[in-house]
This record gives C-alpha cells, sequence and structure tokens, in this order.
C-alpha cells in the first residue's frame, strides 16, 4: 500500500469537475484507490463517493492505494486531480438561474 496527502487549494473545493478528471483516471488502473478525509473515505473511483465528503478549501486530503500498480495509479491520479484544480477547474462562477 501506498500513501500520500494532498492539499486541495480551491475556493470551491472538491467540486464536480475535478472530481470527474480524478475519478475517471483512478478507474483506468486496477489498484484499489480511497481518499480520507475529516474521518470519512471514498472510493477514488466513484464521483459521488468522493463528492459526498464535501472536501473544501485547504483541505488536507490523503489518498491511499493498494493493488498491482499501485504507485503509478496513486501518481497518476494525484496529478490529474491537481491539474485539474490548477487549469481553471474552479470556474468561481455563480450557478446558471432558471
Amino acid at each position: 500500500m501506498v500513501r500520500t496527502q494532498v492539499t486541495i487549494n480551491c475556493r470551491s473545493g472538491l467540486h464536480l469537475r475535478p472530481a470527474t478528471a480524478m475519478c475517471t483516471e483512478a478507474q483506468k488502473y486496477e489498484s484499489a484507490i480511497r481518499l480520507f478525509y475529516e474521518g470519512k473515505s471514498a472510493n477514488a473511483k466513484s464521483v459521488l463517493s468522493v463528492l459526498a465528503c464535501g472536501i473544501r478549501d485547504g483541505a488536507r486530503v490523503e489518498f491511499t492505494a493498494e493493488g498491482p500498480d499501485e504507485e503509478k495509479a496513486l501518481k497518476a491520479v494525484v496529478q490529474v486531480l491537481l491539474e485539474a484544480l490548477e487549469t481553471g477547474a474552479d470556474d468561481g462562477g455563480e450557478l446558471p438561474r432558471a
């Protein structure tokens, strides 16, 4: 098992777009990948599971991976998440009104 910690730097927290990018990447690997935040854990391959954690801006999140490709999987998933948060995934805009 491998593990790492990541700080979520996004004023909207870990929201749908970066969570989707991360989960899509996680699904490419055989290893089980989980994240842990404030006593909650989530399957990093499930967008709903990740969003249910309610991860806010500035949060420290721990990721673990266990399986045959664990090191490669963890590195790729964290990289995709950080890139998604960094490259405009946090649009900061308001939701459209009906």
